[in-house]
């Protein structure tokens, strides 16, 4: 495999960078006093003060922390799993390698431009670029054109191609929805706090739901990059599943108010994302007959 030991040295630097940083953030709280801060808005908001986030609001660091906890416990161990699957040139390990290494893109670009400054500025940068140029590398470690013989017949194809729509469409309507009643009303988009613009939803409305959508229709239409797009946004969707439902728990445990659409929607999207995902996984052949074959030959 090309690039492999680029790769495994980006995968080692990110996987040690990504520990430090989720590690202060989990285990720097402190016990300073609150402090309310006025908006650029005129809202007030209040300030954790203490701790690596404390100049971020209550509800930002509970969440924040919690991905801290869910990139400790989930995201590290797969990288490095994943990691190790793809040095056997296994193409699940490639495909969850992939997927990770999305989750730590999306993580640490959303930490970059959403986290409030801290003595961890550069750590962040540095993680958002190893992780974009991790990707690419995995990316291209992919033979496309093999890639939907990889793949049974069993493979739930519609179910999951559903699921990317319905997932697409939540954070769709959510979004619009929450940022359309802040502009008919004149008034800052719930959310926003200290923030001066909506950095997620910016994400999520720019990448995360186009993709969503265009993996599902390519992966209907058998196409290769459907299959590689949606493996890709499923990996993601259980890793960044799983910490937003923690960050609903750590909003909870703050005293932050969440809703009851989002204490069960997330939650249950998560889940299926999780159960796809494994049908996934079970559904890939790792030796194509006759295609490996001519492969070695020409080689």
């Amino acid at each position: 495999m090309k690039n492999t030991k680029i790769l495994v040295w980006l995968v080692g630097c990110i996987a040690l960078l990504s520990f430090i940083a989720s590690g202060l953030g989990v285990f720097w709280q402190g016990n300073g006093p609150r402090q309310n801060f006025i908006t650029l808005h005129g809202e007030t908001v209040s300030i954790l003060g203490s701790g690596l986030y404390r100049f971020d609001t209550v509800t930002n660091a509970s969440q924040v922390i919690a991905q801290d906890v869910v990139t400790l416990i989930l995201g590290i161990p797969l990288l490095i799993i994943s990691t190790g699957l793809y040095l056997k040139d296994l193409l699940r390990g490639k495909l969850m390698l992939c997927g990770t290494l999305a989750y730590f893109l999306y993580t640490y670009t959303s930490y970059t431009m959403l986290v409030a400054y801290n003595g961890l500025f550069l750590v962040y940068v540095a993680l958002f670029s190893l992780s974009l140029f991790a990707f690419i590398l995995a990316l291209m470690s992919i033979e496309l054109e093999a890639l939907p013989a990889h793949f049974s017949v069993r493979l739930p194809r519609k179910s999951i191609a559903t699921f990317l729509f319905v997932l697409a469409s939540f954070l769709l309507l959510a979004w619009v929805a929450r940022i359309g009643s802040g502009l008919l009303n004149d008034l800052p988009p719930v959310g926003l706090e200290s923030s001066t613009t909506l950095v997620i939803q910016a994400l999520d409305l720019g990448i995360l739901v186009p993709l969503s959508y265009l993996a599902g229709i390519l992966l209907l239409k058998r196409r290769a990059w459907g299959y590689l797009l949606s493996s890709i946004v499923l990996f993601k969707s259980l890793t960044l599943g799983t910490a937003i439902c923690a960050m609903v728990l750590g909003q909870i445990l703050a005293g932050v108010e969440v809703g009851l659409v989002e204490a069960i929607l997330f939650p249950a999207i998560s889940l299926v994302g999780i159960g796809l995902t494994i049908a996934l996984l079970k559904n890939i052949t790792e030796k194509v007959a006759g295609y490996n074959e001519t492969l070695l030959f020409q080689k």
